[in-house]
Formats: C-alpha cells, sequence, structure tokens
C-alpha cells in the first residue's frame, strides 16, 4: 500500500522500517518543523526526519499539515492510507479525507485509557499492570476515533517510562500490519466505537511535574520516579547531613524497600541507605546528579559519602 507517515517522535521509527521492509511505499513522510535545543539552542530535526532521511525517504518538515497548499500536495500522491504516530499536530478533515482506505492513528495505550500526550508516563505513573496500544481512525476530538486494532502487555517490575515506550513501539509494528490487513482483506470493515464514558486523560508531562516529595506513600513514590524517567526526571535535592552541602539529583530508578514504618522523616537515608517515605522505604537503584552523569546508587553513596541522616528534600 501507499502511505503518508505523519510523525514526529522515534515512537514511529519501527512502524517506518517495518513497512518498508515489507513492501509498503512511504512516498512522503510528513513532520514537525526543525526547532532549537539544550542550552545553545542548536537546530535539530525530529528523529523521525533524521531516520526517514537515512532511508531515502521524501520529508516534509511544516507548522501546519492542514495549510492548503500541503493537502493538495497530499492529495496528489493518491495515497491508500494516512498514518499519524506521535506527530504532534491536530490533523483536519481534509486531510483525513484525502485517502482511499482511512486515515488511521497508532496511540500507545488500550483507548480510551491515557488520550493525551503522554500516555505511557502516566500508565507507569499510575501503577497500572497492563497496557498496550491502539489504531484508530482520526476524528476531530482527540484520540476518540472508533478502534481497528489492540495489542496488549503486562508491565515489567521498576519497567521505567523509556523502556515502555520502547516495547510499545515493537509491538506496534504488529498493530499497523493487522490494520493494514483488514484494509486489504475487508474494505467494508467497520471500526469499534469507544466508550466515552470510560476515557480516561494523559495530559502532557511539564518539567515541574518532576518536582518529588518524599512525604507521600513509597508506591506513589517509586511510580512516579520511574514514570519520569528519562524525562523530566524525578528531581529532588540531597543534603549532607555532616557538611551542610546539598545538591540537585534525578531519581532514575527505584523500589520498594523495607516493608516497616520509618522512624525518621520523609526523606531521612537509614543505615540501609533506603530513604524513608510516608509509609515504609523507597530503595534508589539510580540517580543522576545535577550536571553529571546517570549512576548507580551506590556509586553516589560512595562518592558522596551518604549517611544516614542524610536528607533528600523537596526543590526549594
Amino acid at each position: 500500500m501507499r502511505i503518508v507517515l505523519m510523525a514526529s517522535g522515534d515512537f514511529a521509527i519501527p512502524t517506518m522500517r517495518s513497512l518498508l521492509d515489507h513492501g509498503h511505499e512511504i512516498p512522503l513522510v510528513v513532520t514537525q518543523p526543525d526547532r532549537g535545543s539544550g542550552r545553545g539552542r542548536k537546530t535539530q530535526s525530529t528523529p523521525t526526519k533524521t531516520k526517514a532521511i537515512e532511508l531515502g525517504l521524501e520529508v516534509l518538515a511544516t507548522p501546519n499539515i492542514n495549510d492548503p497548499a500541503i493537502v493538495e500536495r497530499i492529495r496528489e500522491l493518491r495515497a491508500d492510507v494516512g498514518l499519524a504516530i506521535a506527530f504532534g499536530q491536530k490533523i483536519g478533515a481534509e486531510v483525513r479525507e484525502v485517502f482511499a482506505h482511512d486515515c488511521i492513528n497508532l496511540h500507545a495505550s488500550l483507548l480510551p485509557d491515557y488520550r493525551g500526550a503522554a500516555p505511557f508516563q502516566w500508565c507507569v505513573i499510575n501503577g497500572d499492570q497492563e497496557t498496550g496500544v491502539t489504531t484508530f481512525r482520526l476524528v476531530d476530538r482527540m484520540d476518540a476515533g472508533p478502534i481497528y486494532v489492540q495489542r496488549r502487555t503486562m508491565l515489567r517490575a521498576q519497567e521505567r517510562a523509556c523502556e515502555l515506550h520502547d516495547r510499545l513501539a515493537a509491538i506496534g509494528v504488529d498493530a499497523v500490519h493487522a490494520t493494514l490487513d483488514i484494509f486489504a482483506s475487508d474494505p467494508g470493515f467497520q471500526p469499534v466505537p469507544q466508550d466515552d464514558t470510560l476515557a480516561t486523560r494523559a495530559p502532557k508531562i511539564s518539567k515541574e511535574d518532576g518536582h518529588v516529595r518524599f512525604d507521600q506513600p513509597a508506591t506513589t513514590l517509586v511510580n512516579k520516579i520511574n514514570g519520569l524517567w528519562d524525562w523530566p526526571g524525578a528531581r529532588c535535592q540531597f543534603v549532607s547531613k555532616t557538611t551542610g552541602k546539598s545538591e540537585i539529583v534525578m531519581l532514575a530508578l527505584a523500589r520498594l524497600g523495607a516493608d516497616e514504618k520509618p522512624g525518621d522523616g520523609p526523606g531521612t537515608v537509614d543505615f540501609r541507605r533506603q530513604v524513608a517515605a510516608a509509609d515504609r522505604y523507597v530503595e534508589i537503584l539510580e540517580v543522576k546528579p545535577s550536571g553529571g552523569r546517570l549512576m548507580s546508587f551506590e556509586d553516589y553513596v560512595n562518592g558522596r559519602r551518604i549517611q544516614p541522616g542524610d536528607l533528600f528534600t523537596p526543590i526549594d
């Protein structure tokens, strides 16, 4: 089939490569414009654009896919399917209606759960046991269209959002191929409407969402730490009781620690180098000091000479 891919993030890359490997044609990849990133505001292309150029595909970077000139260009391609994956723009009816079969989206949740920009992150933050991917017909309302295919998976122990992202991207390949098989074998197939009463939201995560406090239940903290890695990272302040020095750290991986009520206040490091939460202990496994590299918590303990009574406190 001829497929116009509308994508920006690296979530689309496994599907893009697989479509080409299986003989499908991608006459055009539409993506977001290059943007400044980092301290120096160095201009960077989207991950999709970088990989598409590497694969020899034609790429159109635009701030508005609904521009009449862009719509006409896509129409002239006479594509069978429009496929959106982590694109970052609303795709209007003028675009959706130019495709012979349908204009679909691959979404990283089991819709109607987690409609929005950060589905797999909120899945981990909320401590869900199961998640998956969905292909559905694009409509005017965000992530609300009828469903073609879903694929399910269980979350793994201490699975972080970045790791779940990569697994779901791979699972999404199968969901997209299954949807294309439906178009090829059963053109009259009608996708199943979503039950809007069951819909939940997955709003975009901001850097401020990464601030953590240890006066919360341990399970809440562990899920938040793992769900916010690798962006924006769960941030707090380490304070040495001995020296009084402090630094901001990102907590990159955690699991539940000792199941006993802490005797010291939230955020206090105990003799096992576990950290007191509201109801029990949290075991930190990986950290990234401000301006430093990602490291095991053991290396951090040794490098900072962390002692019982040291604190992890909220950022002022």
